[in-house]
């Protein structure tokens, strides 16, 4: 069986996927293809059917397991599968075949707890562990990426992204003592949260109704308004206004809020930007 990592161009390609994009399109001269994108745990690529549509089409959906024979070839400097055939991979759980973080889940969740627990704010500590409490959202972050199409795309990469932003905020706090520490480190640990609600299932993690219209941000303020308890309206709002604006600087109105977009900011680039051999 053929790995995605392991792919090269001319090559023959007979291997098990999971369908994470489907789209019938229509080349320039009317006929129709299929665009999509596989996934195995080892990576993913594009790939195209060009010949067979309707009867091909027939036999997957998006977010399926599926049996390929195809060839690479190279598309403007990216490898490309061609399907000559595939078909539904009956029994095989696509969700296992999606790229996954390389970290330790449950090193990473030992951390967001103790980011959770040094939390000296009677109120932020309530709040932040009404979440970590949560058994269904635990289990969500381990499942969900952070963005599924810009940083940490992966199953786990929510976990790994909100344990990364939130101590790089800690770090921050400490070497400026004048940020108000708690605040910033709370607001890190939720900042991502509606992602939880935003994001279906693997591999192909489309949005919600809600997640569509709405959108991650929008969704985590719900959810902290609906966790926030009796918690004082004053810290509330900072942690509101740090969540809503962790992707605007130009927005923020506190030197939280502003830490937080950068920690978010440097982050995903240190998880995407290539780095020489």
């Amino acid at each position: 069986m053929s790995a995605i990592a392991e792919l090269a161009e001319n090559r023959i390609v007979e291997g098990t996927y999971a369908v994470s994009r489907k789209e019938r399109r229509r080349t320039k001269a009317g006929s129709d293809y299929l665009a999509l994108e596989l996934v195995d745990p080892s990576g993913r690529i594009e790939a195209r059917v060009w010949n067979d549509v309707e009867l091909l089409d027939s036999r997957f959906g998006e977010g399926d397991a599926v049996r390929v024979l195809g060839r690479v070839d190279k598309f403007r400097d990216r490898l490309q599968l061609e399907v000559r055939t595939l078909e539904h991979a009956e029994g095989q759980d696509a969700a296992a075949l999606t790229p996954a973080m390389r970290r330790d889940a449950d090193e990473l969740d030992g951390f967001l707890e103790f980011l959770g627990g040094e939390l000296s704010h009677h109120g932020l500590r309530t709040l932040v562990g009404r979440f970590l409490g949560d058994e269904a959202y635990r289990t969500r972050l381990r499942e969900l990426p952070a963005s599924p199409e810009n940083h940490h795309d992966y199953a786990g990469g929510l976990l790994e992204h909100t344990v990364a932003v939130a101590t790089l905020c800690r770090e921050t706090a400490q070497v400026h003592p004048r940020l108000r520490s708690d605040l910033l480190v709370a607001a890190a640990l939720l900042h991502d949260a509606g992602r939880t609600l935003e994001l279906g299932r693997a591999p192909s993690f489309r949005p919600s109704d809600e997640g569509r219209l709405l959108g991650h941000v929008q969704l985590g303020i719900r959810l902290i308004e609906f966790k926030a308890g009796d918690l004082e309206p004053a810290a509330l709002a900072e942690v509101i206004h740090a969540v809503a604006v962790h992707h605007d600087p130009r927005a923020t109105r506190t030197a939280e809020a502003a830490v937080l977009y950068h920690a978010n900011q440097l982050d995903a680039v240190a998880a995407t930007r290539p780095v020489p051999d």
